[in-house]
């Protein structure tokens, strides 16, 4: 088995975004992490929504992403989740 990715392997792999400002920006220092991993999995669970056309009267997008999933995906409990969920700052870009 190679150490090298061939041919169209790389397609095999699914990326998430994180937008270079939560990282780069200092007034985004203070976020943690998580916070900002927890954003770029929310940036795609909103583009999966909104190609799914789940908008609401505002056409505003729906984010279906359950906090159970949430500690799954980035293997954390439920406090933990729900405070990143809450933490200022932690999900939205002002």
């Amino acid at each position: 088995m190679s150490d090298y990715l061939c041919d169209d392997e790389s397609e095999e792999f699914v990326f998430f975004k994180i937008p270079r400002q939560l990282i780069a920006a200092p007034k985004f220092k203070h976020v943690s992490k998580d916070a900002k991993l927890l954003y770029g999995m929310l940036l795609d669970h909103m583009s999966l929504s909104a190609r799914n056309s789940r908008y609401n009267d505002a056409r505003r997008v729906y984010i279906y992403y359950s906090v159970d999933e949430i500690c799954g995906d980035i293997t954390c409990g439920l406090d933990k989740a729900v405070k990143l969920l809450a933490a200022p700052g932690s999900c939205y870009l002002r």
